[in-house]
C-alpha cells in the first residue's frame, strides 16, 4: 500500500482520460490505477481492484454514467464524481447523480489557457481529495495523507480588506442568513431549505460547484422548497423568503445600502482555493451586516469559510458550524471550530431552526 488515493477513471474520450490521468497524477497524494473507456470496462477492473474514487463521465456508450453510478451505489458504495462538459442542458442529469449518490461535480478541464489548467488542476485534484474522504453509509472518512504539496492559497484579501473594528453595523429590523458548503452541502443544502417557511429570513449560499450547474441546482430546490430559489444575478436584494445562490465560478459578496442588502457578483482569482469563496462571502457579511447576520459552515473539505466565519463572530454576528456526525465531510466546519469561530455546532437536522430563530431575533 503507498497511501495515495486510488483513482478509477471512467470516460469514452480517449483526449480526456489522458488529461484526467496526467493532473491527478501530477499530485503526490493520488495514483490514477486506470483510465477505461466505458461502464463496463470499469467493472470488469473493479473485480481486480476497488478504487478510493471513480470519476464517471455521463454520457457514454453502452451503458450511461448514472445507470452505472446507481449501480455502484446499491452494490457496493465506492466515492464518485460525476465529470461532465460545460454543457448546459447536461446540468439536470447532473442534478439527478447528486440525488443517486454521487458526492461532486467536475468539469472537465480546459486546456485553452495556462492560468484555466492550473485552477483546473487544483480543483479536480482537492475535489477527488475530499471524495476520498467522503462518508457513505458506513464508510469512514479516509485518513489524510503526508507529503501534501499545497498551491499558493489566497485569502479574501483577493477581493475585498478586512473588516476596521470601528465599522460595525446598526442593527435593522431584517436579519440575513449567510450559508457556506462543499462537498456533501448539495443534498445536506436541500434538507435544510425544504425545512423552511416561505417566510424565512432573506439567505444567501455559496455551495462550491461549476459554472453552469448552480442555475440548475437552484432551480431544482426552488422546485422542491416553499422558500423562492434562484441563482444569484448582480445587484439582487435579499429578500425574506428568498434563497439566493452563488453563481459557479463568481465571487458572491454581500452589501446593504440603508436598510437593503443585496449582492454583488464579480470576477477575481481563486480564494481558498475556490470560486466561489465561502471566506468571501463571510467577509462581506461581517462588513455589511455585521450583527444583523446569522453565518453558518457547513460538510466540505479544506478551510474555505473558516476565517470568514470568525470575522463575522468578531462583528457581532451568530455563528454556526454542523456537526462531524451529519457532515458528510468534516473539513470546513472542523477548521472553523477550532478557530473559535463557531459559537454553536450543531446537527444538520438542527439548522434549518437555527434560521428561522435568526429570524425572529
Amino acid at each position: 500500500m503507498t497511501g495515495k488515493i486510488r483513482v478509477l477513471i471512467v470516460d469514452d474520450s480517449a483526449v480526456v482520460r489522458q488529461a484526467l490521468t496526467e493532473i491527478l497524477q501530477s499530485d503526490p497524494e493520488i495514483s490514477v490505477i486506470a483510465a477505461v473507456a466505458d461502464p463496463f470496462a470499469a467493472a470488469r477492473r473493479l473485480q481486480q481492484e476497488v478504487p478510493d474514487v471513480i470519476t464517471l463521465d455521463v454520457e457514454m456508450p453502452r451503458m450511461d454514467g448514472i445507470t452505472f453510478l446507481r449501480k455502484i451505489m446499491t452494490q457496493r458504495p465506492i466515492p464518485v464524481v460525476m465529470c461532465s462538459s460545460l454543457v448546459e442542458p447536461r446540468s439536470e442529469t447532473l442534478m439527478q447523480a447528486l440525488e443517486a449518490g454521487a458526492v461532486d461535480i467536475l468539469l472537465k478541464p480546459r486546456m485553452d489557457t495556462k492560468q484555466g489548467l492550473l485552477e483546473a488542476r487544483i480543483h479536480i485534484c482537492d475535489t477527488v481529495k475530499a471524495a476520498a474522504r467522503a462518508r457513505l453509509g458506513r464508510q469512514a472518512a479516509r485518513a489524510a495523507t503526508g507529503g501534501r504539496v499545497v498551491e499558493k492559497k489566497l485569502t479574501a484579501d483577493a477581493i475585498l480588506p478586512p473588516p476596521s473594528p470601528r465599522s460595525a453595523m446598526a442593527r435593522t429590523t431584517e436579519t440575513v442568513v449567510c450559508i457556506g458548503a462543499s462537498t456533501g452541502g448539495t443534498e445536506a443544502l436541500r434538507e435544510v431549505l425544504e425545512a423552511l417557511p416561505a417566510d424565512c429570513p432573506g439567505t444567501v449560499i455559496v455551495q462550491h460547484m461549476p459554472e453552469h450547474f448552480t442555475s440548475a441546482f437552484a432551480r431544482r430546490l426552488n422546485d422542491l422548497c416553499a422558500v423562492e430559489v434562484r441563482e444569484a444575478a448582480d445587484g439582487d436584494s435579499v429578500l425574506r423568503g428568498h434563497v439566493l445562490i452563488a453563481p459557479g465560478n463568481r465571487h458572491m459578496l454581500l452589501r446593504r445600502s440603508g436598510a437593503r442588502y443585496y449582492v454583488e457578483i464579480k470576477e477575481g482569482p481563486l480564494v481558498s482555493r475556490h470560486r466561489p469563496s465561502v471566506d468571501v462571502l463571510f467577509r462581506s457579511a461581517a462588513q455589511y451586516a455585521g450583527g444583523n447576520a446569522t453565518g453558518i459552515i457547513m460538510t466540505g473539505m479544506g478551510d474555505d469559510g473558516a476565517r470568514g466565519l470568525l470575522e463575522m463572530r468578531r462583528a457581532g454576528a451568530r455563528t454556526i458550524a454542523q456537526d462531524e456526525a451529519t457532515s458528510v465531510v468534516f473539513g470546513m466546519p472542523r477548521e472553523a471550530i477550532a478557530l473559535g469561530a463557531a459559537e454553536r455546532v450543531l446537527p444538520l437536522e438542527a439548522l434549518a431552526g437555527e434560521i428561522l430563530r435568526a429570524g425572529l431575533s
